[in-house]
């Protein structure tokens, strides 16, 4: 058994060598030899006649080819063996042979002349998997810039619109640089244009940090809230007043929306004016305008104390006394007090019940000056305010009642309850009395800082019970600039 495997052996190994040989002669014959293209057929469905099958060239004296009669036709007997072998799988053993020799000549040539001449070549195999893959990765790149592209310039559209609400567009415009993008800029904002609608900034505004230390060195400054119409003709007064204490106050400026204040560069009024709204007298409009001056002002961290003023008043002591005032005090100043007559308890409606009952109106001057705490606290307030302009007015005027009252029913025990602003309301009528250029005088301004009436501050008597005085007429700006050094102290 073992020496029949053995013969097969070897005649294999015979068939192989002779390949050449057999493909001549079937050439010769009129056949056709199947290369590497006739591959891709089944080798079982391929005929192969018996004319075409290899004939040994040195006989058949160790391998015969020949037709068996007695296998039916279908049987050719391998001379010196011990079968009978079909002529397919003789031909399955020309076959490999056949194949080895033509890959092994096409090799030797291709050595010899480096050239690649059959499409299905190894190395150009290679070279057109590495030109797909590269193609491949060149679209891929390609198309990853461009969804970026897209993404990116969708994703900016969107960043854009909603950092509105949180950083004004032109402060990035203006300060571009590495201080644009410091806690810095956020805490304590130079520019003051931006597109917030009053809901966005009143929201924006009445954020409060849950630390109690600040990560930069914070000064407390006095915030200055104008609300004019028009032009500020007290601001050479101000501005002498402001001097040499730059980083202890901000100024905001509330005027008619297409109004701009016409001020010198130097001047401390300069670029200090924020978006604003149409005013009316006596309407819940001029509580809008002081809610806006507050929450613009509440923007920078560093504001401790607000100062709501008029184009029509003046300050009667200087910077040091004012700041020093304010800052150091237990309480806010806000007039609030209960008043029994037609524009007091008269203004109220009953519609306002049961959330404001009567016993809790209150009526006041509408220049206030309040702490942080206070002024964070009526700008988010939500739930009265829509009351006071529902059912406040027209002469009911809730600029007198909206803030007193709430302060009344909140937080009184935070507030002084009088007013830091001097007027004159002895002549009687819906406004005070107005000062021109021949009213002021030594003793006029004297009046107003010391008229010998105590006031409580930090619950201690004090003679100091005004900072501010109104109401005053342009012709006054001269003769008071003329005593700013030798009565009031600047």
């Amino acid at each position: 058994m073992h020496a029949t495997c053995g013969y097969r052996e070897s005649a294999s190994r015979l068939l192989v060598g002779a390949d050449r040989w057999a493909s001549t002669r079937v050439r010769q014959a009129g056949g056709e030899t199947l290369g590497r293209s006739g591959a891709t057929k089944s080798r079982d469905e391929v005929g192969i006649p018996y004319k075409f099958l290899p004939r040994s060239p040195i006989g058949s004296s160790l391998i015969g080819l020949d037709r068996s009669e007695s296998s039916g036709g279908d049987c050719v007997e391998l001379w010196n063996f011990d079968r009978c072998w079909s002529s397919r799988s003789l031909y399955l053993i020309w076959w490999e042979g056949a194949n080895m020799w033509n890959e092994m000549k096409l090799r030797s040539k291709a050595d010899h002349e480096e050239v690649d001449y059959f499409p299905w070549s190894p190395q150009k195999d290679r070279s057109i998997g590495r030109l797909v893959r590269f193609v491949s990765f060149l679209v891929v790149f390609t198309g990853g810039i461009v969804l970026g592209l897209s993404v990116s310039a969708h994703y900016s559209r969107y960043f854009n619109s909603q950092t509105e609400l949180f950083f004004p567009r032109t402060m990035y415009e203006a300060n571009c640089d590495k201080e644009g993008s410091s806690i810095k800029s956020f805490a304590q904002p130079t520019n003051l244009i931006h597109s917030m609608t009053d809901d966005e900034l009143f929201w924006r505004a009445s954020m409060v940090p849950k630390m109690d230390e600040y990560p930069f060195q914070r000064v407390p400054k006095v915030a200055f809230l104008f609300m004019t119409r028009g032009p500020l003709p007290f601001a050479p007064l101000w501005d002498r007043f402001f001097k040499g204490h730059k980083g202890l106050y901000s100024i905001y400026v509330h005027t008619l929306p297409d109004y701009k204040l016409n001020v010198p560069g130097t001047s401390a009024f300069y670029g200090r004016q924020i978006p604003s709204e149409e005013v009316s007298w006596g309407s819940i409009t001029l509580v809008d305008a002081e809610k806006r001056l507050l929450a613009n002002a509440l923007l920078d961290f560093s504001n401790e104390r607000f100062v709501l003023l008029s184009e029509s008043c003046i300050p009667v002591y200087n910077f040091p006394t004012v700041y020093e005032y304010l800052i150091n005090s237990a309480h806010s100043f806000v007039e609030s007090y209960d008043e029994n007559t037609r524009q007091g308890r008269g203004r109220y409606s009953w519609r306002m019940a049961p959330k404001i009952m009567l016993y809790q109106w209150r009526k006041g001057s509408e220049w206030f000056e309040l702490n942080r705490e206070l002024a964070v606290n009526i700008v988010a307030e939500h739930k009265y305010y829509p009351l006071f302009r529902k059912y406040c007015k027209p002469s009911c005027y809730p600029d007198e009642h909206y803030i007193p009252t709430y302060l009344n029913m909140f937080h009184g025990a935070l507030n002084a309850n009088r007013s830091l602003t001097w007027v004159d309301w002895s002549r009687g009528g819906s406004h005070p009395a107005r000062y021109g250029a021949p009213n002021i005088t030594v003793e006029f301004i004297q009046s107003i800082r010391n008229n010998g009436t105590f006031c409580l501050y930090n619950s201690v008597p004090t003679s100091i019970c005004f900072l501010f005085a109104r109401k005053f007429a342009p012709s006054a700006l001269a003769p008071l600039l003329n005593l700013t050094s030798t009565v009031m102290g600047f």
